[in-house]
């Protein structure tokens, strides 16, 4: 075939291969492919579950040839590759979940971040080398620490973007990287409990990813130039802190920190879910248009806002629904007086239930008329149709320019009360542009009907 293609045609299809298994296998093939492959910019290969598996069957267990190490295949493409710009080397999702318990496995044939392995190939290609990830073997590397990101930080001072995943690492030695503005780390023990090296070491970061990273005590987010944060924390620190003057998008998950400080006055979107903090300190969002609130003590979090008005889009939801204190102050009328310009308003299944609830009960307490309100989504739970029908429509009276409501019925709901609620509505209010779905949990939202 590449006797009758032109070169630079099959390495743009050379470059584009997903799997650089495959690239490995052209290179036996013929010494046109062999040479081509060279002058890839990229490189990404993935151990299998299958690989994993048949390379601990014993060799009389099977007639196939002995598997060929993955270090030693990752490497010989490495070294064969003139000009890399981006690497990336990994196990697949169904090993990463494997916990060291399961199998005991105290071999290092998967351990993608020992520095040895790393200082085998990373020389030959740092000089270009603009992005780098290393998704680890969790029950390999979970109780070795690694100096892998000192290594990196010595070698590589053009690399933008780095994501590390499922390991244990130092940050001992590490080294200014100017360069990166885009840095990743998931499920990773950190050894750097306040974040004090990351904000030295990575000072013109504007993307920064920690999920599910622990070993934090007192952690402190201070970046000049970030603009784009996702942080989940995986323990329970006693403070967290975010100083970032040019923040605009902000998603931050915890549990129960005692203390949270947010300095991020060019925030733009923000998703915040915690159970509950005992001091919460916010400067004041000027540009905040979107906002997603979960809380064990929704109404609570959401009179932290006294800059609500600049918000256009509000989802929020509780998540410990059971909880009196999350329930008995949410209302409508809460939501409308701190934020009184909203456009769109989303509820999920357990702030709608709780704030039906307080309507059922003459909670409603709305002093604010929401002439600019366009829309509402819910998640419906109809325990009792005309309770929920009542509740809509004085959500409609409320609110008399809304122009879309989207409702889903959660799926075991009895298919003749959802008929009539359907039915009902929008007989009642025809002027709407009704929406209607399905919703269950663990399971995707389904639309049924786009407007009628």
């Amino acid at each position: 075939m590449e006797e009758h293609l032109p070169q630079p045609l099959i390495l743009e299809i050379l470059s584009r291969l997903t799997d650089s298994a495959d690239l490995a296998r052209c290179r036996v093939v013929s010494k046109t492919l062999n040479s081509l492959c060279k002058e890839v910019r990229s490189i990404n290969l993935v151990c299998t579950l299958s690989r994993y598996v048949q390379s601990r069957l014993p060799q009389q267990v099977t007639a196939a040839p002995p598997v060929t190490p993955f270090k030693s295949i990752f490497e010989n493409l490495v070294r064969n590759s003139r000009h890399l710009e981006s690497v990336s080397i990994g196990v697949d999702k169904s090993l990463v979940g494997i916990s060291y318990d399961d199998v005991e496995d105290e071999s290092d044939d998967l351990y993608l971040t020992d520095v040895e392995f790393v200082k085998n190939w990373l020389p030959w290609v740092c000089e270009e080398l603009k992005f780098l990830s290393i998704s680890d073997c969790w029950f390999q590397s979970c109780w070795r620490k690694s100096e892998v990101l000192a290594f990196i930080s010595s070698c590589c001072k053009r690399l933008v973007e780095l994501e590390v995943k499922n390991a244990w690492l130092s940050v001992d030695n590490l080294n200014q990287m100017p360069m990166l503005t885009k840095l990743t780390l998931e499920f990773i023990r950190l050894e750097d409990e306040d974040l004090d090296k990351v904000n030295d070491c990575f000072p013109c970061l504007q993307v920064l990813n920690l999920v599910g990273v622990g070993g934090f005590r007192q952690p402190k987010i201070h970046l000049l130039h970030l603009k784009s944060c996702l942080w989940t924390v995986s323990n329970a620190p006693l403070s967290l802190a975010i100083y970032a003057p040019n923040l605009v998008k902000l998603e931050l998950r915890c549990v129960k920190p005692k203390s949270l400080v947010l300095e991020t006055p060019l925030l733009h979107d923000f998703c915040l879910s915690l159970e509950v903090a005992s001091e919460i300190r916010f400067q004041e969002f000027r540009n905040l248009m979107n906002l997603q609130l979960e809380s064990s003590s929704l109404s609570n979090l959401i009179n932290t806002f006294p800059f609500g008005k600049t918000i256009k889009k509000l989802k929020v939801e509780l998540l410990k629904p059971g909880e009196p204190i999350g329930m008995k102050n949410l209302n409508l009328g809460v939501l409308f007086d701190v934020f009184p310009n909203l456009s769109s308003v989303t509820l999920g299944p357990s702030a709608w239930s709780a704030v039906q609830s307080n309507f059922d009960k003459g909670r409603l307490e709305i002093r604010t008329e929401m002439k600019v309100l366009k829309e509402i989504i819910a998640h419906l739970v109809v325990d009792d149709i005309s309770v929920t029908r009542s509740f809509i429509f004085a959500i409609m009276n409320i609110c008399s320019n809304l122009s879309d409501m989207a409702l889903l019925i959660h799926r075991e709901e009895d298919s003749i009360t959802a008929s009539n609620l359907i039915s009902s509505c929008t007989v009642d209010h025809p002027r709407v542009r009704w929406r209607w779905g399905m919703w269950k949990e663990g399971t995707e939202d389904t639309w049924v009907t786009d407007g009628i």
